[in-house]
């Protein structure tokens, strides 16, 4: 296994706390909303921009990437690391169908963070065998946020402890109808990062909404 470059370790530790994901379905602008999360303390930001063009991409990416770093916030970019890396990005954030975690390495260096999204326990190994800085593991409960999506059944909170357990020391995020009535079961149950999209994104108050889940979510689980 590769040696984690000093950057790159200190970019996992600072893996922890609220992790707002901007959707581009949703109503407003992107910046907008990244601009909400961070006044309301989200600690990571990921852009997630399907249907963007390359070029619209990149200038947000850009624009958000700088936002974050005044924020003192991680920035990834969803799907793309040719994206995260022109945008001076943190890292970047994997789906399966996505380029390997290896691929993604190669265009982004050995500092940066790469997340790998999983369901499943195969999924799990896989990706902590790729190298992957942290696991995405969800859906925790039902969600809405993906239609369309072939999401397996809500893993549940025990199905996060579980997974913090297999995944250990690597990071776990938990993902999928997480509000701030179960932020703290998550944290209790050792996710580094609550990740959330429907209930940032649609919320008539982002700001607001970022905040009161951050709080209920406190500082994230502990490794190990």
């Amino acid at each position: 296994m590769e040696a984690v470059t000093p950057l790159r370790r200190e970019r996992i530790d600072r893996l922890r706390g609220l992790y707002a994901i901007a959707d581009g379905a949703a109503t407003r602008p992107s910046l907008d909303l990244i601009a909400a999360f961070l006044r309301g303390g989200a600690r990571v930001i990921q852009l997630r921009l399907k249907s963007a063009g390359t070029a619209e991409l990149l200038r947000v990416a850009r624009e958000a990437a700088a936002r974050c770093r005044a924020h003192g916030a991680l920035f990834l970019v969803n799907d793309r690391p040719d994206i995260a890396r022109l945008a001076a990005a943190d890292g970047v954030h994997l789906g399966q169908e996505d380029l390997p975690v290896e691929a993604a390495r190669a265009v982004l260096g050995a500092d940066a963070l790469i997340g790998v999204s999983t369901h499943s326990d195969p999924e799990m190994d896989a990706a902590l065998a790729a190298g992957a800085d942290y696991l995405g593991f969800g859906p925790i409960f039902a969600t809405a946020s993906k239609p369309g999506a072939p999401l397996p059944p809500p893993q549940g909170i025990e199905g996060l402890a579980r997974a913090v357990k297999r995944a250990a020391p690597v990071p776990v995020v938990a993902i999928g109808g997480l509000g701030a009535d179960n932020a703290a079961a998550v944290a209790a149950a050792g996710a580094r990062c609550l990740a959330a999209i429907g209930e940032l994104c649609r919320a008539a108050d982002p700001e607001a909404a970022a905040r009161r889940l951050g709080l209920a979510f406190g500082g994230g689980g502990k490794l190990g």
